[in-house]
């Protein structure tokens, strides 16, 4: 059954594909998916009568933190744990098919940036690398090995020698992607504030308790002045997602085909908007997340632009801080 939605996923042409999938892998986690089932049932939905994608119900992505949320009883090739302050329960991505998420970051990448081979790669993740069970790692770790640029790789306690191959990558107008933390971002450009001019930089979002939590507003202004840059990039994502969507500049986040963003009211979270500009909550629909759950409501507030762009604004009173380094603008 993976294999058919494999194909059907990564070869979304159209809206109407997209609808037609997302129904149809909605019915297949209900009946596969025992948590999902008992959420649909205790919510009182029944599958056929869901005939749009505003009618599915998602799932509070904090049933990860004390649940396996997987598609029948299979074995894992993997598991993504969030990040967390000491005493916070963290989420369990608990993945059965690796390969799937590598197809999503690669074809993800390649939609919105062209070939990974003609890239170098630069990361300073260190509160992620040092978990050894970060999903953002593990798709940076993929991208460094099909460059063509052989020390593409983490910097994290190499800041020198880094500067030095931003540097000379620059000069020689080698394509080159810089993904940093929030927090590993801002020492860099106050300790250093490098010419990066040329240089995609691209924040993950992240103060993980080093700095004070500004909004992105705030840090990219303090990036764009230290690096010299014109703009500063954006990656959403999440350990419960196997995709990403992507900002290149002013905030405006887009989704790959094979995920969409809507909007569900704040005050009735099983109310989804049918029309952009208007604040809510986030619902995440994630394709490649055919093994576990595709449908995910999550504690970020955003909105929904025309085009299919989407700003994330902050999040919900009372929400853990997780990667993301968002205060309400």
């Amino acid at each position: 059954m993976t294999q058919d939605f494999r194909k059907r996923i990564f070869s979304i042409s159209s809206e109407s594909d997209f609808n037609t999938t997302a129904l149809d892998i909605f019915r297949f986690q209900v009946r596969q998916n025992p948590l999902y089932s008992e959420y649909a049932d205790a919510l009182g939905i029944r599958p056929e009568t869901v005939k749009t994608i505003e009618e599915i119900p998602f799932l509070p992505v904090a049933f990860y933190k004390d649940y396996k949320v997987t598609c029948g009883g299979w074995n894992h090739d993997a598991v993504f744990e969030s990040s967390g302050t000491t005493g916070m329960s963290t989420s369990k991505h608990y993945v059965t098919d690796i390969k799937l998420y590598e197809d999503s970051f690669v074809n993800g990448f390649r939609y919105f940036f062209g070939e990974p081979s003609e890239y170098f790669f630069a990361s300073v993740l260190p509160s992620y690398y040092e978990r050894g069970n970060s999903s953002l790692v593990f798709m940076m770790n993929g991208l460094n090995k099909m460059s063509k640029y052989t020390e593409s790789g983490f910097f994290n306690n190499n800041l020198e020698k880094l500067i030095d191959i931003l540097d000379f990558n620059s000069k020689n107008k080698i394509k080159t992607i810089l993904v940093g933390v929030s927090f590993a971002l801002l020492d860099l450009a106050e300790k250093f504030k490098p010419d990066l001019s040329g240089i995609i930089i691209v924040e993950t979002g992240g103060m993980k308790g080093r700095r004070k939590e500004i909004t992105r507003q705030e840090l990219h202004g303090i990036l764009k002045s230290n690096f010299n840059a014109d703009c500063i990039y954006s990656e959403y994502g999440m350990t419960e997602l196997l995709s990403q969507a992507w900002s290149k500049g002013n905030g405006l986040f887009y989704c790959p085909p094979w995920m969409k963003v809507l909007i569900r009211d704040s005050y009735d979270p099983l109310s989804v908007y049918k029309e952009s500009g208007r604040t809510g909550g986030i619902n995440i629909i994630d394709l490649a997340n055919v093994n576990s759950c595709s449908f995910l409501l999550v504690s970020d507030l955003g909105k929904l632009h025309p085009d299919g762009g989407f700003e994330v604004l902050g999040r919900f009173d009372n929400s853990d801080i997780r990667g993301c380094n968002l205060l309400v603008e």
